[in-house]
């Protein structure tokens, strides 16, 4: 299966977001620049983060 570029972008948030959430503990500042790349590329597309895995429709 071929992804789109907005989809493509669209995984790369959310995996940006999960890095963030789940090493904010271990390495804050970095957990910070995850979670603005992950922003800026979501803002691009005008999607909210809790709204990016379902923006994917990847079945």
């Amino acid at each position: 299966m071929q992804l789109t570029n907005r989809q493509e972008d669209l995984l790369i948030a959310v995996a940006l977001i999960e890095f963030s959430v789940h090493y904010e503990p271990a390495a804050p500042d970095l957990a910070e620049y995850a979670w603005q790349l992950a922003a800026d590329c979501l803002l691009e597309y005008d999607v909210e983060p809790c709204e990016a895995v379902d923006e994917l429709e990847i079945k």
